[in-house]
């Protein structure tokens, strides 16, 4: 007889079939019906009040007067939060694929710091527990998870990674070359002491912020800051052009559109059938 091959390990948390979990699931993580619209919108209001919090909570002056009102609203977000994680991994049919995901981290960063320095107020090795509560400004990036333009953003810097690098290693050996050359040119009497601090004027000024601390004094130094100047202004449109090339092939967005049958998602709102099965899409629900 052969062999039993085992399954491959799941890629996705994957859509449950039936029941309350999957009546939760549609909820969470399905935003084109009217209950997952209603989540996302809820949940987008509490992650930016609770940034405001902790923001408002490091202003010394603010959070002498309303130290106490910060401490409720901040475990009453933890607590939110809390379940808010535990629904998504009792909803979905993979539940340590999800905690393992990218959302997954950003879900537990949200609350964890509140815990930690609840727990152990006493750590000699965290210098200021205010570390830890100021690790909760993580939950901003919860809001990729509701909002499609994060995705489309996302998936756009994902496809020109290779572009981007290219361009980012053209630009470092540019400025290499350029930090080199000023430090030989210029010296150390004029602040050029090391390569490193070459590169690091390079960087500044070919990046258009100029900090101004360190600058030529020598005409043959001043035309190659010229040169890296102008260098600058045309090196920023490089990778502008690269990102919007790709957010103009996303023309069509896919939506969290599920299959029944292989449960894969994604798929535009235009399709009849799964991209990957070929099984045929129940009508889309705007």
């Amino acid at each position: 007889m052969p062999a039993h091959t085992p399954a491959p390990p799941a890629r996705e948390p994957g859509r449950p079939d039936t029941g309350w979990r999957l009546r939760l699931y549609t909820i969470i993580f399905e935003a084109e019906t009217r209950a997952g619209r209603a989540f996302d919108i809820a949940l987008i209001g509490l992650i930016l009040v609770s940034v405001a919090v902790v923001v408002l909570d490091s202003v010394e002056s603010i959070h002498n007067r309303h130290a106490s009102l910060f401490t409720v609203l901040e475990w009453g977000f933890t607590v939110i939060f809390t379940l808010e994680y535990i629904a998504r991994l009792a909803c979905v049919r993979h539940p340590w694929v999800y905690a393992r995901s990218a959302f997954g981290i950003i879900d537990l960063l949200a609350v964890l710091p509140t815990y930690l320095a609840f727990f152990f107020p006493g750590l000699h090795a965290l210098l200021d527990v205010r570390v830890l509560r100021l690790l909760r400004v993580f939950r901003i990036f919860k809001l990729g998870a509701y909002v499609a333009e994060y995705g489309a953003l996302g998936r756009a810097l994902w496809l020109s990674r290779r572009k981007i690098l290219v361009f980012l290693s053209f630009v470092l050996m540019v400025v290499l070359v350029m930090g080199t050359l000023m430090y030989v040119v210029e010296g150390p009497g004029n602040g050029f002491t090391s390569v490193p601090v070459g590169v690091y004027w390079a960087i500044t000024t070919m990046t258009t912020v100029g900090f101004g601390d360190i600058t030529p004094k020598t005409d043959l130094g001043r035309l190659i800051a010229s040169m890296m100047m102008l260098l600058g202004w045309g090196t920023l449109a490089v990778p502008t052009g690269i990102v919007s090339a790709e957010f103009t092939a996303q023309r069509l967005e896919p939506t969290t559109r599920t299959c029944p049958e292989c449960l894969s998602e994604g798929h535009l709102a235009s399709a009849r059938f799964c991209r990957d099965c070929g099984a045929t899409l129940p009508p889309y629900q705007r």
